[in-house]
């Protein structure tokens, strides 16, 4: 069924010219509907088309390799650039990085003393790695060094058993006993709590 005939008078809804013209102009429609709502996509950085991450790439002079980087990171790493705007405090950098690698993947700290901006992350993906770099080292304040540290995040696992185990003495001490005759104690067996 033509939803376009719906529109028009009942009158011209049984002539098949008109039947043809809105036959012919329905793909147009959709194509002009498509365009509108790619272009509305295109606004936003989550929802934008791999042309338009491409355009806001051209824009922030971001040089992307999409054989290696999914769309996914250059929309976060595009959204990071964006959003890195002064003022900056360690907690801003925390959630800064929290949100581009995900919570409890890196922790920011700073040595007062020393002017060290320590970064500790827990990264194996390059590209993230480098964004993190890129980050960091455009937000800290100059007085800073920035030292870049590594962890492993491994868990270790603790197992714990119980074993008992009687004892039955082979010699009192009233004096009636000799040395070396018997073991001075008998082992039972040993039982798993």
């Amino acid at each position: 069924m033509n939803r376009l005939l719906e529109y028009l008078p009942e009158v011209l809804r049984e002539i098949d010219d008109f039947k043809a013209l809105t036959d012919a102009e329905l793909p147009e429609l959709d194509d002009l509907s498509n365009a509108i709502q790619s272009y509305m996509d295109d606004q936003f950085v989550m929802t934008a088309s791999v042309n338009g991450i491409r355009r806001r790439e051209k824009i922030l002079k971001i040089q992307a390799d999409p054989s290696t980087e999914p769309l996914e990171f250059r929309r976060r790493r595009i959204i990071n650039r964006q959003s890195t705007k002064p003022p900056f405090t360690i907690r801003w950098l925390q959630e800064q990085l929290d949100r581009l690698i995900g919570p409890g993947m890196a922790v920011v700290s700073v040595d007062v003393q020393q002017f060290i901006l320590y970064v500790t992350t827990n990264i194996e993906n390059a590209n993230l790695f480098k964004e993190v770099q890129y980050t960091v080292r455009s937000v800290k304040p100059a007085n800073l060094v920035y030292q870049q540290n590594t962890s492993l995040n491994h868990r270790i696992g603790i197992e714990h058993t119980t074993k008992r185990r009687t004892v039955s003495w082979n010699y009192k001490l009233d004096g009636s006993w000799k040395l070396g005759e018997k073991p001075f104690a008998t082992l039972g067996p040993e039982v798993t709590l």
